[in-house]
């Protein structure tokens, strides 16, 4: 129950802080496509990160998380990014763009092959459009991705989340397009699908492909009946264990495959459902792959008065950036804060180291020099806050920054 709450407590919390608009939360924005590949028109649901009050700071670019099952699964899983990539400046993962995926047929494009029938979980009237998982892909490859690159600040790291049939098709994109998604969170897939041929697919390419620089977490939901455990289930032979075992047989793939170069984990979660596992899988699975991200804060980086903040930030955030593949900088909002809180302190030295950091990184932002401009004023040095706050103006025309020039010109 304590989980539960707090999982409410953090979509709650997200909605809240996106803002209102004629009373009514506003939470993301419903963009469409025409889709060849697929032949109709596809709605996406997005969120974009809120990078701060316009023209303030830089325009930030983020990574994408592209959601299956998107309108069950979209204000969780973008109400959990926002809330873990904002932890009170600890930042647990990224910010992210959210493109959720709503269905128009779920089983042609979830399913990697057609079938007639499985059973017990599936007959032949539900399956008679089954198989249409590559054509999916595709699209999302060939003409979604390249749509989302076009209208959104993207960065070029990609993550996949998909549960049940989505997770099925997780595991698809992953043995068999492997170069399209840098991570994946796989929550309880159906890999009993059409005798497990996907299954014995992906045995194959854990042991032939490399995955560097890829991370996969898989989460399994308790779906046995009574009397049964992890250890007992593998011996039955009943349809109704069948897609359990199946994942249960997939994780053991994985653990057998170390050697690839995967950054893989998974969890059992023995009082979770499938239709409740999606949440807390999501959040374990970001925490495993941005394991490397937390900027880990202690009392000593607050007082200490020495430029060591500004070098701890520069070096986490080069690991941050080898780890996933492009250059990342530290936040500049985040810097900012840091840096006024540390010229209140009169931390004059460290107060500087950090307003440079932010020069050098954002060279373009008029925020950087304004701010700058700010600290050569608190210690004395009018002439070298006006070329700060100059350099500001030449960027962007701020009221507030043509005031303080102004008042030191007239001096």
């Amino acid at each position: 129950m304590k989980k539960l709450l707090l999982f409410i407590s953090l979509v709650v919390n997200a909605l809240v802080l996106s803002g209102q608009v004629d009373n009514k939360i506003a939470f993301g924005s419903i963009d469409s496509l025409n889709s060849t590949i697929l032949g109709e028109q596809r709605k996406v649901w997005v969120y974009v990160p809120d990078s701060g009050p316009a023209g303030l700071y830089s325009k930030q670019r983020y990574p994408v998380v592209y959601l299956l099952d998107g309108d069950a699964h979209f204000f969780s899983v973008a109400g959990m990014i926002q809330q873990l990539s904002a932890v009170n400046g600890n930042m647990i993962c990224p910010e992210m763009i959210v493109v959720a995926i709503p269905n128009t047929d779920r089983t042609r494009d979830l399913t990697p092959t057609h079938i007639d029938a499985d059973p017990p979980f599936m007959d032949s009237a539900f399956s008679k459009t089954s198989g249409g998982g590559e054509q999916f892909l595709a699209f999302i490859e060939k003409e979604l991705m390249p749509h989302i690159d076009s209208l959104y600040p993207t960065q070029p790291y990609k993550m996949l989340i998909g549960h049940s049939f989505g997770g099925l098709t997780v595991m698809n994109a992953f043995a068999n397009h492997n170069k399209l998604f840098n991570a994946y969170i796989c929550i309880d897939p159906s890999m009993w699908w059409d005798h497990q041929k996907l299954l014995a697919a992906t045995k194959n390419k854990l042991a032939e492909n490399k995955y560097t620089r890829t991370s996969l977490f898989l989460g399994i939901a308790n779906t046995m009946d009574d009397g049964m455990n992890i250890k007992s289930i593998r011996k039955d032979t009943s349809g109704s264990s069948k897609h359990i075992r199946s994942i249960l047989t997939l994780r053991d793939y994985f653990e057998a495959n170390k050697n690839n170069g995967l950054k893989f984990s998974s969890k059992y979660y023995s009082n979770d459902t499938h239709s409740s596992v999606p949440l807390i899988t999501t959040y374990d699975g970001l925490r495993f792959i941005f394991d490397f991200y937390a900027l880990n804060l202690g009392p000593a980086d607050f007082t200490d008065s020495t430029d060591r903040l500004a070098k701890k930030l520069g070096l986490h955030f080069a690991n941050v950036s080898l780890r996933m593949g492009y250059t990342i900088a530290p936040p500049e909002n985040e810097v900012n804060s840091f840096a006024y809180n540390a010229l209140g302190e009169k931390q004059f030295t460290k107060a500087e180291s950090l307003f440079k950091l932010n020069v050098v990184n954002y060279p373009k932002s008029a925020n950087v020099y304004d701010s700058y401009g700010d600290y050569f004023l608190a210690t004395g040095d009018p002439a070298n806050a006006i070329i700060q706050f100059r350099k500001a103006l030449s960027i962007n025309d701020n009221p507030y920054t043509k005031t303080k020039l102004e008042q030191l010109l007239n001096k």
